[in-house]
């Protein structure tokens, strides 16, 4: 699996013009199931963002996880994280099978809610509006393969 996390003032995420998901300070995470990942890799993805320390202590040094800085994540799927880019027109053969990555989505999500954060989420599927203020910046990516 794939993901891009952004450390956020805020974010959220809206279906024709109705807000389906929103957070204050915490991650906007964007994910991707690929071809052959499995719960396991959810879970694996799931357990390295909840310990991942980004988030700014009181002397402003980068100790806290998204948890222990009581903050939230919004879970969007992206099956663009897949991309082929070997031409000038990406192609997105290596994304999950749509069954596949909702159910992977899913269960993602349902890994980072039981680490005790506070979850919103996007639609599967669904064309979406996203927007953010990127805090810092910081912006990580992940891939299951590299963990």
């Amino acid at each position: 699996m794939r993901a891009v996390l952004q450390r956020v003032d805020r974010a959220s995420v809206s279906v024709e013009g109705r807000i389906v998901g929103e957070i204050g300070k915490g991650l906007m995470i964007l994910v991707c199931a690929m071809q052959g990942d499995t719960e396991a890799q959810a879970e694996k993805l799931a357990a390295k963002i909840a310990k991942l320390r980004i988030f700014k202590d009181d002397q402003g040094k980068m100790n806290l996880a998204v948890k222990d800085a009581g903050n939230a994540a919004l879970i969007v799927s992206q099956f663009t994280l897949a991309a082929d880019l070997r031409g000038n027109r990406p192609g997105f053969s290596y994304a999950a099978a749509p069954d596949d990555g909702n159910r992977l989505y899913e269960h993602f999500a349902a890994r980072i809610a039981a680490e005790g954060i506070s979850v919103a989420k996007g639609i599967f599927g669904a064309d979406m509006d996203v927007s953010l203020v990127n805090q810092g910046p910081v912006t990580i990516w992940m891939d299951t393969d590299t963990l």
